[in-house]
């Protein structure tokens, strides 16, 4: 049944894009960071082409005024806390519906940290901006959004934005006997857009934020905004930014479809990135310092969400049968432009590993690219594939004509494959695009066979391809190690002789302990029983440029050195590391277990992991924190508090984490008996989280 109403839905909404267009959105926001609420006066600018017996507005439990206006006069509506139906006071033509509303989102519109530091952001995609701003679920309702938004004026540290551009806002004045005072009045941010775009790409985002501005090759504003925390962070974050903006102009050669490009890091973000028009979220995750850009850096994300305003904003899908039209295209955009910047080499490595992932998931994954219910993995990567293959096959000028003509033909437009296919046999009328969609979008599974043709075009990845295939030699590997083959081959073969014996492999491990941190890295990770002999070429592992390897280093030390672990913890102890503060925890873990330290200093190392499970802490770090309290205070109080409000959060990794360890901890009497005590003398609003744990 659910499914009838489903595609009755979808039904009704294509008879309305026939039947109405609605041309523009002003809306004004006022969030409130302590209720979790949001307060909205929205208009919308709309024409009907033909006759209809109603329209329809998406917005998910929200509270609606009861004064709707259509031209200035109120009208009578239904509203079913899914939708407003609008049936009477609009006319053929041009007219204007106004109203008011208040909300409590329970996703889509984040509300993270605390008051006393706490960010503001949305996640719309696919179809999720109607939980908190009167919208359309349709994707091929495109409409011009001008979002405007409050932040309290005693704020004054917090700053954002919507899409678009910045509409400067006079500060009123008022006279104080002979002269004039600014009056003390809310901060108002107002955005304007000039083009459509479809609703789940509206955004907003509020926060402790300040920004550096630059401006692409063809004069496009870019603004690269970040927490004021993290100046320091700033370059390595957001390196090689505006030369992939540049880059993927000149390779798109379509110009930047909008007036202007930003992007601003958030905490606890649900995903990697999200292409919101002409505004950019990313996750906290990527903000990096120099060395954790060795770790885990931007650029491909960066790349991926830019290469989206093209592939997806200007152009999107018609349905979700068709995603692979922006996942696919945004995936090999975002590795051309890594091509460009790191050379072929790399871009090959990662073809092979897009492709490898495929086979893989080719065993169990029935179900092609060309079909609503595809996965991620053929969406993305198997879409980049498909377009890899085209590229090849049609040329790199042709295909670049392709993809220009195509978006401008289908710009502020919805498309689907088969548009998209036409532009291609328009410019290449002997590509069989037949064949090409069935046995690239219409086939399950990967052929890899047909994949290591076009891989093998790549020195590096064909001597990657021959190694898998042959056994193990220790005389070949010594010949890879000593010659410029790249990087990832020779990190293969340390991960390939884990097993084998230290001094089987000791003359590759002198060899390998010479070249790049990634090579070493693979050694710290495949020898974690350390010779004597080792010993001292082992710990200048601890220097090296990569958060990970001190790491992965600092624990097999401490395990196989016991006498020399408070050496090694002085040695890191003011590193704190990348921002899930892995190293900072596994510290503390270490220095309690293996420290020279009293039980007063023991309590403290506790103390210090129970602030990390704080609110104001993203979820990886709290997660990090949870995972090493409760192998060393598994029935302090505050830990156990601390789980149970993880399994609240909005992040689904964590809560499911969260969720997973309690259950299997209250398998544990003792444990079991501590929650129970706990839930009598607690919260009312933390005591029901207990209780359906207990009761479960």
């Amino acid at each position: 049944m659910r499914y009838i109403l489903f595609l009755l839905s979808i039904f009704s909404y294509s008879q309305q894009t026939l039947s109405v267009d609605f041309i523009k959105c002003t809306a004004k926001v006022l969030p409130d960071f302590e209720s979790k609420s949001i307060s909205g006066e929205i208009s919308y600018q709309f024409k009907v082409l033909n006759k209809i017996d109603s329209i329809r507005i998406d917005a998910k439990n929200m509270f609606i005024n009861s004064d709707i206006k259509i031209n200035g006069k109120r009208v009578d509506y239904k509203y079913n806390n899914k939708e407003i139906v609008l049936f009477e006071g609009y006319t053929k033509g041009s007219n204007k519906l106004e109203f008011t509303y208040e909300c409590k989102p329970k996703q889509t519109f984040y509300f993270v940290g605390s008051t006393d530091d706490f960010q503001i952001w949305t996640q719309g995609q696919g179809r999720y901006t109607s939980y908190w701003l009167p919208s359309f679920d349709d994707v091929n309702e495109k409409v011009v959004f001008n979002i405007s938004f409050e932040i309290d004026y005693k704020l004054a540290f917090y700053t954002g934005f919507s899409n678009g551009k910045a509409v400067s806002e006079k500060k009123r004045r008022i006279k104080f006997r002979d002269s004039f005072i600014n009056e003390p009045t809310n901060a108002v941010y107002k955005f304007k857009m000039k083009k459509p775009m479809s609703s789940y790409l509206v955004m907003l985002a509020i926060g402790q934020f300040t920004k550096k501005d630059f401006k692409s090759k063809s004069g496009t504003p870019i603004e690269l905004w970040y927490d004021i925390r993290d100046e320091a962070k700033f370059e390595p974050t957001y390196r090689y930014s505006k030369e992939i903006f540049d880059y993927l102009e000149q390779e798109i050669q379509f110009k930047y479809p909008w007036q202007i490009y930003r992007q601003v890091p958030v905490r606890d973000f649900l995903y990697a990135g999200m292409e919101n028009t002409t505004s950019t979220i990313f996750a906290q995750d990527f903000v990096v310092d120099s060395i954790g850009f060795n770790d885990r850096n931007y650029i491909n994300v960066n790349a991926h969400e830019l290469a989206h305003q093209w592939f997806g904003d200007v152009v999107t899908a018609t349905s979700s049968k068709h995603h692979w039209l922006q996942e696919g295209f945004a995936t090999y955009y975002a590795l051309l432009a890594e091509q460009h910047i790191f050379g072929d080499d790399y871009f090959y490595n990662e073809l092979y590993d897009y492709a490898l992932q495929l086979s893989k998931a080719a065993k169990t994954d029935t179900i092609p690219v060309l079909n609503e219910k595809a996965s991620s993995l053929s969406f993305y990567k198997k879409g980049a594939w498909a377009l890899h293959v085209m590229r090849e096959q049609v040329g790199a000028k042709a295909f670049q004509k392709i993809v220009k003509n195509y978006l401008r033909k289908y710009q502020f437009k919805n498309v689907s494959t088969a548009d998209f296919l036409a532009e291609v046999k328009k410019i290449v009328p002997s590509f069989d695009v037949v064949t090409f969609q069935k046995e690239w979008l219409e086939t399950p599974g990967f052929d890899m066979k047909t994949a290591e043709i076009y891989l093998t075009k790549n020195k590096a990845v064909s001597t990657y391809l021959s190694l898998v295939k042959k056994k193990a030699d220790m005389a070949t590997y010594k010949e890879i190690l000593t010659t410029e083959t790249y990087f990832p081959v020779k990190q293969y073969l340390f991960y390939r002789m884990a097993a084998v014996p230290f001094e089987k492999k000791k003359e590759l491990i002198e060899l390998g302990m010479k070249q790049n941190l990634y090579i070493r890295q693979a050694i710290a990770e495949t020898v974690d029983k350390i010779p004597l002999e080792f010993k001292s070429q082992y710990e200048s592992l601890l220097k090296d440029a990569s958060y990970k390897t001190k790491e992965i280093a600092l624990i097999n030390l401490c395990e196989n050195f016991p006498d020399n672990a408070n050496s090694y913890l002085e040695q890191t102890k003011n590193i704190i590391g990348n921002n899930d503060y892995s190293f900072k925890i596994t510290w503390l873990k270490l220095y309690y277990l293996n420290g020279d330290n009293t039980q007063f200093e023991r309590n403290d190392i506790i103390t210090q992991l129970i602030a990390f499970t704080h609110v104001n802490f993203e979820s990886a770090v709290r997660q990090n924190a949870l995972e090493a309290l409760l192998d060393l205070d598994p029935h302090n109080e505050k830990v156990i508090e601390a789980l149970f409000l993880a399994s609240q959060h909005h992040k689904w990794q964590f809560t499911m984490f969260a969720r997973n360890t309690i259950r299997k901890l209250l398998k544990d009497p003792i444990f079991r008996q501590k929650v129970e005590e706990i839930a009598v003398k607690s919260k009312e609003s933390l005591k029901v989280t207990y209780e359906k744990f207990l009761n479960e």
